[in-house]
């Protein structure tokens, strides 16, 4: 995410329209990124930013420098993120064939993987665990950051940001095995 300069936001909180352009133009991707990663479907993902931004518009007026932009923009993504997945009905997991066709793999052979297969095999365990989960996975293992920060950035204490990390991994290594895939 581009630093957005403190002036910027507060043009953009006073109703300033260039400045909030500003303001989308410096965070769209990385919202996008993370809710991508959080509803694990493009077009929802896209649903998901406009909603962000139209929270931010609503609410820029609020935010009062205490932490950084980037966190309070996290936390709303997040956020957003997590309700939408909770709240849509429809079913985003990507069915697991388990069945092999004779001949398809030799066990001795290493099959080189692409960077895209990696990435759908990626978005298929993150699919299998909870939107709060994936969100805590998302923000740490994915965007970097510390448990703190996930914990700011969710609004949750870190113990829970620690317990949902540790059974998203002990779920995510066993759904790793059952599919026997190694990156």
């Amino acid at each position: 995410m581009e630093d957005i300069s403190k002036d910027t936001l507060i043009k953009a909180s006073l109703g300033d329209m260039q400045a909030f352009e500003d303001v989308y133009k410096g965070c769209s991707s990385f919202v996008y990124n993370v809710a991508l990663r959080v509803v694990n479907n493009k077009e929802d993902a896209l649903e998901v930013s406009q909603e962000v931004f139209i929270v931010l518009y609503h609410k820029l007026k609020s935010f009062r420098f205490e932490s950084s932009f980037k966190t309070w923009v996290y936390r709303i993504t997040a956020n957003c993120a997590i309700n939408f997945a909770k709240k849509s009905s429809r079913v985003k997991t990507v069915p697991y064939d388990d069945t092999i066709s004779e001949g398809a793999v030799l066990m001795d052979t290493r099959v080189e993987i692409d960077q895209e297969d990696k990435a759908k095999f990626v978005e298929r365990l993150l699919s299998e665990i909870s939107p709060d989960q994936r969100a805590c996975v998302v923000l740490r293992d994915i965007q970097g950051l510390s448990y703190e920060e996930i914990a700011q950035a969710l609004g949750i204490n870190i113990n829970t940001v620690r317990s949902r990390l540790k059974r998203a991994r002990e779920k995510l290594m066993s759904l790793k095995s059952k599919f026997s895939y190694e990156l």
